[in-house]
């Protein structure tokens, strides 16, 4: 049970007797819950700081599919970026599903969310941009799983459907 379980569950168990106490350890209770300023100050705050937060809301962690929908679905999606970018020098960008998954999946692992995205994506396309306009005959690129997970670097694809590494 994490330290912020904790608290809520001590502010809520306070006078709880009888029944209906029950109802404090069920799994989903913190999705239920709203968070009261004394939390904040228990939780390690300072009152000043809360003082100046005029709205204090949960949230809940994004899933591995929200991440690849954010890799994916927006207008400014940074795939989509990176694939506009390879574009301009003549090269289609495609990530496989399971490529994008394994992106997901470690931004998850790091604990980094969203925000985390953009550094591993570009760690990985990194050599991807810099060999694009050097190799004339280069059509398409596209990032698989093991790419993702740094087990292989990227290949290409040539005018004549020919791999380059």
């Amino acid at each position: 049970m994490s330290a912020w379980d904790q608290i809520l569950k001590r502010r809520l168990g306070r006078g709880a007797l009888g029944f209906g106490t029950e109802a404090l350890t069920k799994p989903g209770l913190r999705d239920t819950l709203l968070v009261e300023p004394e939390d904040l100050v228990e939780f390690g705050l300072i009152p000043e700081l809360i003082g100046r937060l005029p709205v204090v809301s949960m949230l809940h962690s994004l899933t591995e599919d929200d991440l690849v929908r954010i890799l994916t679905q927006p207008k400014n999606a940074m795939t989509k970026q990176y694939a506009k970018l390879l574009g301009m020098e003549g090269v289609e960008l495609s990530f496989t599903d399971s490529a994008l998954r394994e992106l997901a999946r470690i931004a998850i692992q790091k604990g980094t969310g969203a925000r985390g995205l953009r550094a591993i994506l570009e760690h990985i396309i990194l050599d991807v941009m810099y060999e694009a306009p050097m190799k004339s005959n280069l059509k398409e690129y596209r990032i698989t799983k093991t790419m993702v997970s740094g087990q292989r670097h990227a290949l290409g694809v040539s005018d004549d459907h020919r791999q380059i590494a």
